[in-house]
């Protein structure tokens, strides 16, 4: 049987990391690249049995490459440290003939936690990720946000969620996107030009009428309403700081 190294990269993650590993439990090694965290999260991750690397942070999906890299196996399960490993979801892994599999990689399913709540609407889901690849066959792309895997080969399908512990609070979500739209800002600029003016004014009513009505978020109830404004101030934020940064 084909043996997986499951992979999570950290930074002062204690609150998440056990979650995080016990939820891998059925794989062959698992893999912590820290970044320097202040906190327990290199001790407890080695208290669970995973081998901990530490390196300097170079950006998401060049981390998550190390990662890959330190494996011990053919095939990688990436993790973030605040998501968890359903069980549905483990059983469809450990039932797949990795070794007969014509496949490079596996995409299912991410639900999201939010406030206290499943979130099954406003475009976070089903949110599909490739996350379980071949390691000579799949490497993470993405200079500053938004990274993903790119297998080159056929990509299977499962249908068991990974879930997402997102925020447990407004304030938690304002400042993460605050992290978040710095690092947007500066993918724009390295993807081209400056937003226009306009965007500024457009682009966010346009990304909350998407997220609440278009992709139904008010069927998350409050929730809905609160990731729909929150998606207005994200597309604000990060054009109006790319404008700024163009500036400089």
């Amino acid at each position: 049987m084909a043996r997986i190294t499951a992979t999570i990269i950290t930074l002062n993650e204690e609150a998440n990391i056990e979650r995080a590993i016990r939820s891998v439990h059925f794989c062959d090694e698992v893999v912590v690249v820290d970044s320097g965290s202040s906190d327990r999260t290199a001790s407890l991750a080695s208290a669970l049995g995973a081998a901990v690397h530490q390196n300097p942070w170079p950006g998401y999906a060049a981390q998550k490459n190390l990662a890959a890299a330190k494996a011990s196996h053919e095939w990688i399960l990436s993790i973030d440290a605040d998501e968890e490993v359903s069980e549905p979801l483990a059983n469809e892994i450990r039932a797949l003939d990795l070794d007969q599999s014509d496949c490079t990689g596996f995409a299912f399913p991410r639900l999201a936690r939010y406030c206290g709540r499943w979130i099954r609407h406003s475009g976070w889901y089903p949110d599909r990720k490739v996350r379980l690849y071949r390691r000579d066959s799949g490497r993470w792309l993405g200079r500053y946000i938004h990274e993903s895997v790119r297998v080159n080969g056929p990509v299977g399908q499962l249908h068991g969620d990974l879930l997402h512990f997102t925020c447990d609070s407004l304030e938690q979500h304002r400042r993460s996107l605050e992290r978040y739209t710095d690092l947007a800002a500066k993918q724009v600029l390295a993807e081209g030009l400056a937003p226009p003016a306009w965007k500024l004014a457009i682009g966010p009513p346009l990304a909350f009428v998407k997220a609440y009505v278009l992709q139904r978020g008010f069927l998350d109830g409050q929730a809905g309403l609160t990731i729909a404004a929150m998606a207005a101030r994200y597309v604000y934020l990060k054009n109006a700081k790319a404008r700024k940064l163009a500036t400089r």
